[in-house]
């Protein structure tokens, strides 16, 4: 795969870098779907997810799919419900993406802990702009269900999850894949923001899986959900 490194400026939230992997033989212009990776580099050297979307397009699961690995910069303060961070995802990074790599259908967007959180704020607050959401242990911390108080950006996370369990009707026609690990501390409140999202009319597949809050585990639950996910957003 070929590996161009990226600089999107002007940001609400300064520079975002980042690098775009691109199957071999495949060149810009060449429509391919578009998967979304906030922290990408801990995505890419610790779960190996460019060689795992290699090998499930080698097998014919998914067609070759060109992935964005995010650099998160400062990542509490972007990541933990930040509005801005899901404004230059959304309305910086992804224009210039979209600019300069041809791209099939609308893009998958997946994250882990903050960076589930992440994505799931982005499409929020921005409807209509994925396809896709592949959220992992997702930090939904909720009043009086998680003992995260001395989080510095507490409020703002649980403020926002609130608004999103408040909700009454459908916000987004994305399909939403979670899972979260059976030993980890986040998993009551991944249970409850799946139900919460199915309630309100969400396309939800809730995963629990083995594992801790780790990336090993996360890597693990890459499959089956991660290529089903991507598989059934192309075929859309």
């Amino acid at each position: 795969m070929a590996r161009t490194r990226l600089i999107v400026t002007g940001t609400p939230v300064g520079d975002v870098d980042l690098t775009v992997v691109t199957p071999v033989g495949t060149r810009r212009s060449d429509p391919l779907p578009l998967l979304v990776a906030l922290d990408g580099p801990e995505y890419s050297r610790r779960a190996h997810l460019s060689s795992t979307l290699r090998a499930a397009a080698d097998a014919g699961r998914i067609p070759p799919t060109r992935v964005a690995l995010l650099e998160p910069g400062p990542r509490n303060e972007r990541y933990a419900a930040n509005p801005d961070h899901a404004e230059a995802l959304t309305q910086h990074v992804l224009p210039v993406l979209q600019t300069a790599y041809a791209t099939a259908g609308r893009p998958t967007v997946m994250g882990a802990s903050l960076g589930g959180l992440a994505a799931l704020q982005a499409e929020w607050r921005h409807p209509g702009t994925f396809g896709g959401l592949f959220l992992q242990s997702g930090s939904f911390f909720r009043k009086r269900v998680d003992d995260e108080e001395d989080f510095e950006f507490w409020d703002r996370v649980t403020t926002f999850v609130t608004h999103v369990r408040r909700a009454r009707r459908r916000r987004t026609d994305a399909r939403i894949v979670m899972t979260c690990g059976a030993d980890e501390g986040n998993l009551r409140n991944n249970r409850q923001m799946a139900q919460t999202l199915a309630a309100s009319g969400h396309d939800v597949t809730f995963a629990e899986v083995p594992g801790r809050h780790d990336w090993r585990s996360w890597k693990a639950a890459f499959h089956p959900h991660l290529p089903d996910l991507l598989a059934r957003a192309h075929h859309d």
